[in-house]
């Protein structure tokens, strides 16, 4: 069976704060009962059987795991709740109760929550490709992690034999051919019967006009394995690393995610590096295309991308500039003296790729960048202790849940734990919930990130992160706006609480260092950017070679981050009033502004990282709540509540679907159905705004779903998936489930029955 491991060190591996946060999972066969054992088989059956109809897991393998561990005690029964029926104050705490004893139950002993948070389609195949790549297959992967991987790709398989950007998505060219690929890799077969999944998967590649249609990302990574030319792809010069930092386009100037990945790439591409000609790799080029691998013509491919994939096309300008650096640019950097730029340039980028792995423990800003600047340093040096550091890190990414072996983005632990605190405290259950509440208190104060990155941070176009949060943990370093203001939400919050209860307060000065960061990063409009203040004018994403995502080039102002950064920094001016109280009270005037300018027409709010109206309205509400605005002196409030009850389905839920992001308006799920965490968004927003002063039925209705919806042993049920990224991808967020039908309970309790 395989077993999560929570804080455990190992060689080659470097921690800051002693691994606290860090998860991987192990394979052990004889771990478990034999009926643990048919029980796990049991799951992954059903899911199997339902692939098509149910996406998501439900992350059983280790809800079953931690239950059994931390045994927490008796759950009372559930409760229902007719639709003629009133809600009782004790039928809600009786779910409450549940919910929470569940939920304790599934705390790690370092005090996070552990979950899966996966989703794209794309994270896992150029691991596979730079392993095999580097000769590194067989020392990660062992024959449990090859069959795990083989498992979750044939779940995802869709209907029609492709794969999509993530799992909910439509079959693309980018998941299909990675996919078929990563298959081959891990000992798949080539398959004659076109009923079999290979096959199928084969003759949809084929049928869109094979893998010359593979978008700029494939395009690199299988041109790195040899499966295509280097010709064929657009040209990504790393001597744009050694422009005049002042240059409006400079590299160091776009949002840290992208900037990493494209900073590995360059190296790279720059390098021209291919990987030995195997009999697989001469296999797959009769496989994937059309026609015969020597007659395809390369320039041409270059700008040839599926349209299932082509979610975000390349402006004319964009294809201007590739023309000039593909037949001027390039064969240019070919001829001496100019071939002297090119080693200067290669010696640049990669020195920016090792700081920032060192800087980040090999962890790196996600898995995209960090499978990149894994294989940049083994171009560079395959006996490298870097590579060593960064394979060493490769299992923090894994995840291992009832549909196979996925790759997580990086981990949301304190993101979910922030959120998780704030959501018991709503419940005012303290006394009775106390040892959860002190865990996860030491979780966060033990997850701040405690320094600013070595050296001359601000040479390598990073920032001071002294007092910020990550979204998972302290060993990865990168700041976030709205984890750090989460993080220093609830650390203030448990400070006013009894150390006998939840532990020690956080160091006064901890909160001075997290107030600078939040600080730093409030923009010119108002509103926060998410990892760095904004260097970069907006019109450089028109240069976004991606193809997939929209607005991932240049840092953006968000509600989400400004509204916590609001949260946060109203509670630290009560608690703390003569600390930076002029700028503190800027800031805060400033932020309402852009959230109240920032509002719909149809009075919701965008938000950019969860699906996606439900998610962002939530988060301009509460931000307006905070400084004393209500339903009745706020018109952005009365819109607001409009917006979401005009969205209320008939059964009293709310249900946005992933496509609301895609395409830039709101978007019911299929069949109407409703999902507990938009509801719960919905609930949340509600009753923050003050609807319940003017009709709480609406209220009511919402609240049922949610009681309706607990499971018998006081779990959520998973459903659709609500996280997004550059909205075109889904991200699953699976502690959600848990924690926002908690918060809304709670939230019930004291402002809708009055209850204290």
């Amino acid at each position: 069976m395989w077993k999560l491991k929570i804080a455990e060190d190992g060689e080659y591996l470097i921690s800051g704060n002693n691994f606290i946060g860090r998860e991987h999972w192990e394979f052990d066969p004889n771990a478990g009962t034999e009926e643990e054992r048919a029980e796990v088989e049991r799951l992954r059956q059903k899911f199997t059987n339902n692939r098509f109809s149910i996406k998501q897991s439900s992350d059983l393998l280790m809800r079953l795991q931690l239950t059994k561990e931390n045994q927490c005690g008796a759950i009372p029964e559930a409760v229902k709740v007719g639709e003629e029926e009133k809600i009782t104050k004790e039928a809600l705490i009786t779910t409450m109760r549940r919910s929470l004893t569940f939920y304790s139950s599934i705390q790690a002993h370092d005090g996070h929550w552990p979950a899966d948070f996966a989703g794209p389609l794309f994270f896992i195949q150029p691991l596979v490709i730079e392993l095999y790549v580097t000769g590194s297959l067989d020392v990660v992967l062992g024959a449990e992690h090859k069959r795990e991987i083989i498992r979750y790709l044939y779940n995802h398989q869709n209907k029609d034999g492709g794969w999509g950007f993530h799992i909910e998505g439509h079959s693309t060219m980018f998941g299909s051919a990675l996919s078929y690929i990563a298959l081959r890799i891990l000992g798949e077969e080539l398959e004659d019967n076109q009923n079999m999944p290979m096959a199928r998967a084969r003759k949809w590649i084929l049928d869109h006009d094979g893998l010359v249609a593979v978008p700029s990302w494939g395009k690199f990574w299988v041109s790195v394995l040899g499966v295509y030319e280097w010709s064929g792809c657009n040209p990504l010069p790393p001597e744009l690393w050694l422009l005049p930092r002042s240059t409006p386009f400079h590299p160091g100037k776009i949002m840290p995610y992208c900037r990493l990945v494209y900073m590995a790439m360059s190296y790279v591409y720059g390098k021209k590096f291919v990987a030995p000609i195997t009999g697989l790799v001469r296999s797959l080029r009769r496989e994937m295309y059309n026609e015969p691998y020597h007659e395809i013509n390369w320039n041409n491919a270059r700008n040839n991308v599926a349209k299932e994939d082509l979610y975000y096309p390349h402006p004319i300008m964009q294809d201007i500039l590739w023309e000039f650096l593909y037949h001027i640019g390039e064969p240019l950097l070919k001829c001496w003296p100019f071939t002297k730029l090119r080693e200067k340039a290669l010696h640049s980028s990669i020195n920016y790729v090792y700081y920032d792995s060192e800087n980040t423990n090999y962890l790196s800003f996600g898995v995209v960048d960090k499978v990149l600047c894994m294989m940049a340093c083994w171009v560079d040096d395959p006996n490298s202790k870097a590579y060593k550091h960064h394979l060493a890190r490769v299992p923090d990414y894994f995840w291992i849940a009832e549909d196979g072996l996925k790759i997580q983005g990086v981990g949301a632990q304190a993101w979910n734990a922030n959120f998780a605190i704030q959501a018991i405290l709503a419940c005012n259950m303290n006394e009775e919930y106390g040892p959860t509440l002190k865990k996860a208190h030491d979780f966060i104060k033990a997850s701040q990130v405690r320094e600013n990155p070595s050296g001359d941070y601000m040479a390598m176009f990073r920032q001071t992160s002294k007092g910020a949060w990550t979204i998972s943990m302290a060993d990865q370093g990168l700041t976030v706006s709205d984890c750090t203001a989460e993080g220093l939400k609830v650390t203030l919050l448990l400070s006013k609480m009894a150390t006998n209860l939840v532990g020690e307060a956080m160091e006064t000065e901890r909160f001075y260092d997290a107030v600078n960061v939040v600080l730093s990063l409030q923009s010119s409009s108002g509103g926060f950017s998410a990892w760095e203040s904004r260097r970069a004018y907006n019109w450089l994403e028109k240069f976004n070679p991606t193809e997939f995502f929209e607005d991932c080039l240049t840092e953006k102002d968000y509600v989400e981050c400004t509204s916590s950064a609001v949260q946060a920094l109203v509670l630290f001016k009560k608690l703390y009033p003569n600390h930076r109280r002029k700028e503190i009270d800027h800031s805060i005037s400033k932020a309402i502004q852009y959230i109240e300018d920032t509002q719909n027409p149809d009075g919701s709010w965008y938000g950019c990282w969860g699906v996606c109206y439900t998610y962002g309205t939530w988060f301009g509400v509460e931000a307006l709540k905070v400084v004393g605005k209500n339903y009745h002196n706020c018109p952005a409030l009365r819109k607001a509540c409009q917006f979401l009850l005009s969205k209320q389905l008939p059964n009293g839920g709310w249900g946005e679907s992933y496509l609301s992001s895609q395409n830039k308006v709101y978007t019911n799920l299929e069949d109407n159905r409703a999902n507990i965490i938009q509801t719960s968004w919905a609930l949340l927003s509600l009753i923050a705004a003050g609807q319940a002063e003017i009709d709480a039925t609406p209220i009511h209705r919402g609240m049922k779903v949610l009681i309706n919806s607990q499971m018998e042993n006081g779990d959520f049920p998973e459903q659709d998936i609500v996280g997004v990224y550059f909205r075109n991808c889904a991200l699953t967020y699976a502690s959600y489930r848990n924690i926002f039908p908690i918060w809304a309970l709670g939230e019930y309790r004291h402002r809708v029955l009055n209850d204290p």
